[in-house]
């Protein structure tokens, strides 16, 4: 009943009918193992790693089930246990591409980048264009710096059925000279990955042609002078051009190495938004400020893992000579709220309008403090001194090991341990914190 890759092979079913199932004939391993899969896409892990065991008491030998149950514990951070049921998995069927695509997951997640290139590399064999296989191959390469082959593998992120986003038609620029032709770069992905990418349009411009860029309104002002001639709306219309490149295929067009990746693009800071954030920031009194940012786009995937909560800023709140200011933009603003008081944390998130606002509201703060988000991206294109608090396998830019991103010089990293524990990523920034107060009070910064 349950197919190689955790998902339905033939009937859409519902948890009713695999429970009626399992009251006819409670030994069917196969049925309990999709009980679990449905109960782990409501978020049910503990019920869900219950089923694919119950599924494995009569079918030991069932590799789906195995792989499901690896599944269920990554998404838990049991990383070990989730390690050893996807090698079990991968011993029972080794010719089976989705247990081999799910186990390489399993050990990236893990941070064993190297095991995982192995695994791809031997179905990769077996089935050299498979789209997944190359995508899953370009995360563990980029991981751990290998950007030539893992920036070539990227590309493979537009075969796959979840690619949500639009591809530009017409002919793809292959990075050569553009001698007065048009090119369309077209955005994908969320506002930091336009940020990330923004730095190659200047690039772009200097191959001698006419830059046509799309644009979220979001991010408008603040690109306005990165290099594009002409800027349409993310989602209108494609207009008029030779050749056409996404923004995050840069990179790759453009020959990135882990050693040669170009500063960041310069953010124009419009003169209203700075006259704004004078009045909300107000002037230099001698504190310590600090902008904070607790989550990322809510609908983001991996959002939940990325992100944490308001309370576990708090702590900073209580260093003499800290003040912070809400950067938070979304429905985690109305944690704010619920504070009760506004004394603690100054919310300026409900007043910005545009990035345009944000970047003018850093620029008067003297550090960003954050979970992974677009405003990282922001803060790193300002220069401004950011600590940004990753997960354990974070966005590959941030690599997997160090406090330093040659994407953005200003960026200090703070990085979870395979507990996957914000605890003691926390307690590292406040000593770090309360070291750089002290320093300020005392004169030395």
């Amino acid at each position: 009943m349950v197919s190689a890759d955790g998902s339905q092979a033939q009937t859409v079913i519902d948890i009713p009918f695999v429970e009626r199932l399992l009251t006819a004939d409670p030994h069917n391993g196969g049925a309990w193992s999709t009980l679990g899969v449905l109960l782990r896409r409501t978020g049910k892990m503990h019920a869900a790693a219950a089923c694919h065991r119950r599924g494995l008491g009569t079918e030991p030998e069932n590799g789906a089930v195995w792989s499901n149950l690896g599944n269920v514990l990554t998404e838990m951070g049991q990383h070990d246990l989730a390690v050893a049921a996807h090698e079990r998995a991968y011993t029972l069927t080794p010719d089976s591409l989705s247990l081999a695509f799910n186990y390489a997951i399993g050990l990236r997640k893990a941070g064993r980048f190297t095991a995982a290139l192995a695994v791809l590399e031997r179905a990769l064999r077996l089935d050299p264009d498979n789209a997944q296989l190359l995508w899953e191959r370009s995360l563990s390469c980029l991981q751990v710096g290998r950007y030539a082959r893992g920036l070539e593998d990227y590309e493979a992120r537009r075969g796959i059925p979840s690619y949500r986003n639009r591809i530009a038609p017409g002919t793809p620029w292959d990075g050569g000279p553009l001698e007065g032709r048009t090119i369309f770069l077209s955005t994908e992905q969320g506002f930091g990955d336009t940020l990330l990418a923004a730095r190659y349009v200047p690039l772009v411009k200097a191959k001698g042609g006419r830059v046509v860029m799309e644009c979220h309104p979001e991010l408008r002002r603040i690109l306005a002078d990165v290099g594009a001639d002409e800027f349409v709306p993310a989602g209108a219309p494609f207009p008029h051009y030779d050749v056409q490149a996404s923004l995050m295929s840069l990179p790759m067009l453009l020959g990135t190495r882990y050693d040669s990746v170009p500063a960041p693009v310069r953010i124009t800071v419009p003169g209203a938004s700075r006259e704004k954030a004078a009045r909300m920031v107000g002037p230099d009194d001698g504190a310590l400020k600090v902008g904070i940012v607790w989550s990322g786009r809510v609908t983001f995937a991996d959002n939940a893992r990325r992100a944490t909560g308001l309370d576990q800023f708090l702590r900073f709140a209580g260093i003499p000579g800290v003040r912070l200011y809400s950067l938070q933009k979304g429905p985690p603003e109305s944690q704010l709220a619920e504070l009760g008081t506004t004394a603690l944390v100054t919310p300026l998130g409900p007043m910005f309008e545009d990035f345009g606002d944000t970047a003018a509201a850093i620029e008067r703060l003297d550090l960003v403090m954050m979970t992974d988000s677009s405003v990282a991206h922001l803060a790193g294109s300002l220069g401004k001194p950011i600590w940004n608090l990753v997960q354990y396998v974070p966005y590959w830019i941030y690599g997997h090991e160090g406090d330093r991103t040659p994407w953005y010089p200003s960026m200090r990293l703070f990085r979870q341990g395979i507990e996957e524990d914000w605890t003691p990523v926390f307690a590292q920034a406040h000593r770090a914190l309360a070291d750089l107060a002290a320093q300020r009070r005392n004169g030395a910064v």
